[in-house]
């Protein structure tokens, strides 16, 4: 005795021809649109860079009609702005560098070593990203101010060293996971130290999750406000976010916005160029361990 299997029929919607002609207007036009206001305060902020500061607020077309370098020229002129450009790359550069070193080192034995207390270990590094700056910032200030580092350039690389090493560790975790085990093993057996094998192998292959890491620890330690403008007092250690906060107009109430929107265009490049370059390997880096398989 047999039975017939049941069959499996296919309906097909019909759709509309209009619909179909609609729909990816409608979606590139909501892209195009939400992509202008996200785009619009940058947009505006370099044309203001390019006004006079009569014509600021007074025309709001995104063209400037009698465009001017006068800006700057102003803030090149001021040698506290052109200081504290040099403060903020030796602060972020030292920061990167000093991260990415340690950083690796913690990476590798959260991902290879088995000890009790790993996963809180883990999870307290994680922690510390989402820890607010502004609680520590009050008794950092008074810390510093005791033994020294108040105001000075190295105070303003611990702090952010500390909020820059939980962000690297975390990434370089997910990507010393990725390599094999067995070319450890394998440079082990050939008579290499564990330290070499590291150094030799390891890293080498790890080399794109560090560019990662250190391209994102670099953009947080080159924008960090709260620690700069807390811990120094003096042009001398400021860096640019803290600098451009202090630009003063010609009178005591006036806001140079020309000045401040052309010292903002100037350390915004850096990172523009820096993230157009390499966000293959930021996107790789932010999603390192999330798909398996």
């Amino acid at each position: 005795m047999t039975t017939d299997a049941p069959r499996l029929t296919v309906v097909t919607v019909p759709t509309n021809p209009l619909w179909k002609i609609a729909r990816p207007i409608i979606s590139h036009g909501l892209l195009i649109g939400a992509s202008f206001l996200m785009l619009y305060p940058l947009l505006w902020m370099l044309a203001a860079s390019f006004r006079p500061e009569a014509e600021i607020f007074s025309n709001n077309s995104l063209i400037p009609p009698n465009p001017s370098l006068a800006n700057y020229k102003a803030i090149f002129r001021n040698d506290d702005f052109v200081r504290a450009l040099g403060n903020s790359v030796w602060v972020a550069g030292w920061t990167t560098v000093l991260a990415i070193t340690i950083g690796s080192f913690c990476a590798y034995a959260l991902a290879r070593l088995r000890f009790r207390g790993k996963f809180f270990i883990l999870g307290l590094v994680l922690a510390i990203t989402t820890f607010p700056g502004i609680a520590i910032a009050a008794p950092l200030f008074k810390l510093w101010s005791n033994i020294g580092l108040f105001d000075t350039l190295t105070g303003l690389i611990i702090p952010d060293l500390t909020f820059a090493l939980p962000l690297a560790i975390f990434i370089l975790v997910s990507f010393f996971k990725e390599i094999p085990k067995d070319l450890e093993e394998a440079a082990l057996v050939d008579g290499a130290t564990y330290f070499q094998a590291f150094r030799k192998v390891v890293v080498p292959l790890a080399a794109p999750g560090m560019a990662t890491a250190a391209i994102l620890v670099f953009i947080g330690a080159w924008n960090e406000f709260l620690f700069a403008i807390t811990l120094t007092s003096t042009p001398q250690a400021r860096t640019v976010p803290a600098a451009i906060a202090f630009f003063t107009g010609a009178t005591t109430f006036e806001v140079p916005i020309g000045t401040i929107t052309a010292a903002s265009v100037v350390i915004s490049i850096p990172l523009i160029v820096m993230v157009l370059l390499f966000q293959k390997r930021i996107v790789a880096g932010l999603t390192a361990g999330a798909v398996k398989g």
